[in-house]
């Protein structure tokens, strides 16, 4: 008989025999850290959506963030969040970009860089910048949360800025409004560090099954008093703002040197971190769709007049009422935006016809939109315009 042998950690091995086969021998799979369920697990181990940063369809860089509009500028599925605590630029100006700044030989070619611009005029209590990523409950609920099996949850990323110091990063549990906050420390400047954090299963409160915003992920860059004037909270609690930040040290806007770069996001279920898990850009550049979906190239950003031409429909009907399906079936029915390639509007131009007023999109379902340019034009002649749609958390 010949036998494969399967070795882990300290479970020990499990030999798999089967006939002899002349010429065969004995192959040894080596031992990692981590168990041969983990190393082998089928599906999706990371919670994350595009940790690795691949995929910005809304743009590469957008500069003087400082307002206290919360959105996704650049890096699909990391929100940014501001707060002025009252006092303009009290968290400073920011510029987001993907970047090409990434750890070597790790696999991973971009990383979302917040780089400060103008540094803060006085940081206030109630000041704040964030990075979030939300998840929905439907998909979390092999965590068990809210049960005596809770599971542990580990959070692992690669980090790099001039400003050494102790960070928080914060689980949000927002369907039962209690959160678990951790630190982390950068220790060299200018060097891309890997940093591993383990969050506790909580046995209280149970997440949604539903698309809603169940979990969310922060990662603390600025910090006013408000978030960090009461107690540690290492352990899942009742959420409590002053316990938030409980412990970060830095503040990434008081100086205009003041840079941080983040890759490879990645968590998962269990005490252990594991490699990251690489998927191909198609299928995350699929799975970003489900949230925001544009029908201008995956490489140019959306905007009025980028002479980036998609004729959108061929006109049949002289009601000009024509019907487009998403890509994927997306998060909840989306909020809709027009965009002409060839003028400053929201118009669609017809082609020999001139611009014709969307007089309506309508996201009938998660799958399919109607447009109306509320006035006909003579076929065959093509319609030329953008679309982007957005279901975000």
């Amino acid at each position: 008989m010949a036998s494969i042998k399967l070795k882990g950690d300290t479970s020990g091995e499990v030999t798999i025999s089967a006939p002899a086969v002349a010429g065969t021998t004995t192959l040894e799979l080596p031992a990692t850290s981590s168990t041969l369920a983990t190393q082998n697990s089928l599906g999706v181990r990371n919670l994350i959506i595009n940790g690795d940063m691949r995929v910005a369809q809304r743009g590469t860089s957008v500069a003087g963030l400082n307002t206290t509009i919360n959105g996704y500028y650049t890096v699909d599925r990391f929100v940014t969040i501001f707060n002025t605590g009252g006092t303009a630029n009290s968290y400073g100006t920011f510029t987001q970009s993907q970047d090409t700044d990434v750890p070597t030989g790790q696999g991973f070619a971009n990383s979302l860089k917040m780089d400060c611009t103008s540094a803060s005029v006085g940081l206030v209590a109630g000041s704040l910048v964030l990075l979030q990523h939300r998840l929905e409950g439907q998909n979390l609920q092999h965590l068990k949360k809210g049960t005596s099996n809770a599971e542990s949850i580990t959070l692992s990323f690669w980090v790099k800025s001039n400003k050494t110091g102790t960070y928080i990063t914060t689980l949000d549990d927002n369907d039962n409004t209690r959160s678990i906050s951790k630190p982390y420390t950068i220790n060299s400047a200018n060097t891309w560090e890997k940093k591993t954090i383990t969050f506790d299963g909580d046995t209280s409160g149970v997440l949604g099954n539903d698309n809603g915003s169940s979990l969310v992920l922060n990662l603390w860059l600025v910090v006013g008093t408000n978030y960090t004037s009461g107690t540690s909270q290492e352990l899942w609690n009742t959420k409590t703002t002053a316990n938030l930040a409980y412990g970060q040290t830095v503040n990434l806007a008081d100086s205009t040197s003041n840079y941080i770069n983040i890759t490879g996001v990645q968590l998962e279920v269990g005490d252990t971190a594991t490699p990251f898990e690489h998927i191909p850009f198609d299928m995350n550049l699929l799975r970003c769709q489900r949230y925001f979906w544009k029908t201008f190239p995956t490489s140019v950003a959306p905007a009025q007049n980028t002479a980036t031409s998609n004729m959108l429909f061929a006109g049949i009907r002289a009601d000009v009422l024509a019907g487009l399906d998403f890509t994927v079936e997306m998060r909840a029915a989306p909020t809709l935006i027009s965009y002409n390639p060839y003028a400053s509007n929201s118009s669609f131009r017809v082609y020999g016809g001139g611009d014709h007023t969307v007089v309506g999109i309508v996201a009938d379902t998660k799958r399919i939109m109607w447009i109306n340019l509320g006035s006909p034009f003579t076929p065959p002649n093509g319609v030329h315009g953008h679309i982007t749609a957005s279901a975000e958390l």
